[in-house]
């Protein structure tokens, strides 16, 4: 089966995961209002999602080499549909909740397992062009998202941005069930449900990636999740003007995503991921210094998509080098530690903002990017070597 057509229909699941995961940002002020609580008690309903999410991943990495990985992608993605639909009903933020932890707990598999897939299916050095089109593609759905589900919800109402999503994750479901059932995948009946992660783990290389995509997940998703709120506040736009300005994270994470590996093959992974962290860094200055301004606001939103897929893309790349034989596992370790910390990052986010302001949030969460991004100088080993489990 033709390679590109494997990337354009794994992307297209991704695609949709992602946009029905991130479109939730843009409406949160319209989900609070709606339901009758604030912003900071609303973004329960994004932890909720994003914790099982990051959980989850365990699970399929092992269910993804026992039954194969495009077996655990379609079942995930039919189980998807059904917790999304189940979202537009809800009455109350708890309800609302649970459906949404439903919805991340089958999403769960989509990208760490399409990452896994196409790290068996593309050689090294067509990896991270490959991990960075995939990307781009899913995250081009969250870009999307915000400005359909915005005029989604400015024209009609929330729910219906939910139902919409369904709609989407029905033509994924039989995309996969049909031209998708020719892309190869491997079944490993020998695979144990602990070793691999035990084994991974133990290489201080690995660990020390998985620690810091888990403080990526924190400050970046963390300060991304109250952009919307944020936006909301300062300029008083409606639904679809929120998601129209909040696209530029999409965007630009698409360019970013189609030139990392051409980027990261120039200049090495190291120093990729450094300018990726720096972006999103200078991202969040900006909007505690000049967030009034409506241009620089755009800027900056774009600057933390580009920052975050050329960080991302070259951590995943580095993670397919873990376990060849169990890639599955290797690549639902790195969605867990993102996913989760993005849940804690925005979980603590939300304290932040609801006893001090959006601006004190984006400062503290700079602050930890600027960290992050010196640690990452700082390491040596983990960009050059891999582990084989």
């Amino acid at each position: 089966m033709d390679k590109k057509k494997i990337v354009l229909i794994l992307g297209f699941a991704g695609f949709v995961t992602m946009a029905d995961n991130w479109v939730v940002s843009p409406i949160l002020p319209s989900i609070a209002q709606n339901l009758g609580v604030d912003v900071a008690s609303a973004s329960l309903v994004i932890t909720a999602y994003m914790l099982p999410f990051g959980l989850f991943q365990l699970l399929y990495g092992y269910l993804a080499e026992r039954f194969g990985k495009r077996q655990v992608i379609t079942f995930s993605i039919s189980m998807f549909t059904i917790a999304t639909a189940l979202c537009a009903f809800a009455f109350a933020i708890p309800d609302l909740a649970v459906y949404r932890a439903l919805t991340g707990m089958f999403a769960a598999s989509i990208m760490p397992v399409s990452l896994a897939l196409i790290g068996d299916l593309f050689p090294m050095e067509e990896r991270q062009s490959a991990i960075g089109s995939f990307m781009g593609i899913s995250f081009l759905g969250q870009g999307l998202s915000m400005a359909i589900g915005g005029s989604i919800a400015y024209f009609l109402n929330w729910r219906g941005v939910f139902g919409v999503y369904a709609g989407l994750a029905v033509i994924s479901s039989l995309l996969l069930f049909t031209i998708g059932r020719k892309i190869p995948s491997t079944i490993n009946k020998e695979s144990k449900a602990l070793m691999p992660y035990i084994t991974i783990l133990k290489n201080p290389s690995s660990a020390i990636i998985y620690i810091l995509v888990i403080f990526e997940g924190i400050f970046l998703i963390g300060s991304f999740s109250f952009l919307g709120g944020f936006i909301k506040q300062i300029f008083e736009l409606n639904n679809f003007a929120i998601g129209m300005v909040m696209t530029a994270f999409g965007i630009m994470a698409l360019v970013a995503g189609r030139k990392s590996g051409k980027l990261a093959a120039k200049i090495g992974r190291k120093k990729t991921a450094v300018i990726g962290l720096t972006s999103a860094f200078i991202a969040d200055i900006l909007l505690v210094s000049m967030g009034s301004f409506l241009p620089v606001v755009i800027i900056a939103i774009g600057a933390m998509g580009f920052g975050f897929m050329l960080a991302h893309s070259t951590f995943l790349t580095i993670a397919t080098e873990f376990a060849a034989k169990a890639r599955g596992i290797a690549m639902s370790l790195v969605a867990f530690c993102f996913m989760g910390g993005g849940g804690i990052g925005t979980a603590i986010g939300g304290k932040i903002v609801s006893s001090s302001s959006f601006e004190r949030l984006f400062l503290i969460y700079g602050i930890g990017l600027l960290a992050l991004t010196l640690s990452t100088i700082l390491v040596k080993k983990s960009f050059k070597s891999s582990v084989q489990a």
